[in-house]
């Protein structure tokens, strides 16, 4: 499936205005013309955005906002946030070039023309390519991609430890046992005041052993005390 988008802008230098009013203002429970409006924007033109705000992620089909939306808001990442919905929106072109966001309008056109294979016109290529610029440009690419959609901005890593799926068994699981576990995993991973934490995502099973068989390899692999 083509990772491309259809939406462009006619004004590409109203980008940065575009995004500096939307973390200006409250989100709306459905972004409608009316919305761009009541944010100074009345143009016609200006109504493009919302094409190029769902191409995004920004909003749904019907003009819900969505999460990438609200993460934008928060302007210590907004413009990460920005950076891994275009990476979205045009992954096939930073599948052809990982440094994408570096290129000029008129590189971004060679390969726009390519990736389209003929479906765009010539004045269509210039206008997503000088659309992408400008969003790259607002944007931030310093941070790393996000692990997730949902998962936007520089991301801090979390170690998880996932066990397989096993047999389910009759016999049901002793919680405390459990409980006394999941301290000494805790204790293993404490480093003073430096503190790791663990995501154990447990098998859907009643069999005390395949829990005990986990934690004690936890013990053992992270150094828990014995005793």
């Amino acid at each position: 499936m083509m990772s491309l988008p259809n939406s462009y802008t006619v004004k590409p230098s109203a980008i940065p205005a575009y995004f500096d009013a939307l973390l200006d203002a409250q989100p709306p429970e459905r972004f409608s013309t009316r919305f761009l409006e009541n944010l100074g924007f009345g143009s016609t033109n200006d109504r493009l955005l919302i094409g190029i705000l769902k191409d995004l992620g920004f909003l749904n089909t019907d003009g819900t906002p969505q999460q990438r939306y609200f993460d934008f808001l928060d302007r210590s990442r907004s413009r990460y946030v920005l950076a891994d919905g275009i990476r979205q929106a045009y992954g096939d072109l930073f599948a052809v070039n990982v440094k994408a966001n570096e290129l000029g309008a008129e590189d971004v056109k060679n390969k726009l023309r390519t990736l389209y294979k003929g479906a765009k016109s010539d004045g269509v290529l210039d206008r997503i390519g000088a659309t992408f610029v400008a969003l790259c440009e607002y944007a931030d690419f310093t941070a790393p991609p996000a692990a997730t959609p949902g998962e936007t901005g520089p991301a801090v890593e979390k170690p998880a430890v996932e066990a397989t799926n096993a047999a389910d068994s009759t016999k049901k699981p002793d919680t405390q046992n459990l409980e006394r576990h999941i301290r000494s995993v805790t204790q293993a991973v404490a480093l003073d005041s430096l503190q790791y934490h663990i995501n154990i995502v447990l098998p859907d099973t009643r069999d005390q052993s395949v829990y005990d068989a986990i934690f004690r390899s936890l013990r053992e692999h992270l150094g828990a005390p014995h005793g």
